[in-house]
């Protein structure tokens, strides 16, 4: 299936069966009233369908949404490179009424050769799983990834015994803002 080049006139979007055959649409459906499914779905929706959609930052809607779910204890996981974003992110939750667990990749002085098998070096790895570990340990409502490494947000995410969502998307090129390099490569047709 690419949806991006849609032969049915985006029918989706108007309630028609577009083709999808990788679920069952009756399942799926089922799916969404399991309670905390719901409870999601319905916090989410408040965030966009009363008129605010597009008025909310990221954080501000990571808070909202964390107030209306009754999330007190927010964990950020982030990259070391992003200790001063970090520290403002926190203030700005903590301003909110909220708690913040605020742990580093580089937590608990890991080294590479003891993350990665291949490696040889013997300087600080960054360290998702203890990431984890950490804020579950912590007993974090939410954790909101801020800055990490590619495969390090995934590994946080498996591992994480909390919702997990990104704040911010590690791009160096771009001054970590992703679309503004997919932009360029769009119009310049540049591939790896």
């Amino acid at each position: 299936m690419n949806c991006t080049e849609c032969s049915s006139f985006l029918v989706c979007r108007s309630l028609g069966e577009c083709g999808a055959y990788g679920f069952d649409k009756p399942s799926v459906t089922a799916e969404y009233r399991e309670k905390d499914i719901q409870s999601v779905i319905q916090a989410a929706s408040r965030l966009v369908d009363s008129g605010r959609g597009g008025t909310l930052n990221r954080l501000q809607e990571i808070i909202e949404y964390s107030l209306d779910r009754k999330f007190r204890r927010i964990g950020l996981a982030y990259c070391w490179s992003m200790d001063e974003e970090a520290a403002v992110i926190a203030g700005l939750i903590r301003d909110a009424g909220l708690q913040v667990s605020a742990v580093s990749c580089t937590v608990g002085g890991v080294a590479q050769d003891e993350t990665n098998s291949e490696s040889r070096i013997h300087k600080v790895a960054c360290n998702p799983l203890g990431q984890a570990a950490q804020l579950n340990a912590e007993g974090v409502d939410l954790v909101v990834a801020v800055g990490l490494c590619l495969g390090h947000d995934m590994l946080l995410a498996g591992r994480a015994d909390a919702p997990t969502t990104t704040l911010v998307v590690k791009d160096r090129t771009s001054g970590h803002a992703p679309l503004v390099a997919i932009r360029e490569m769009a119009k310049e047709k540049v591939l790896v």
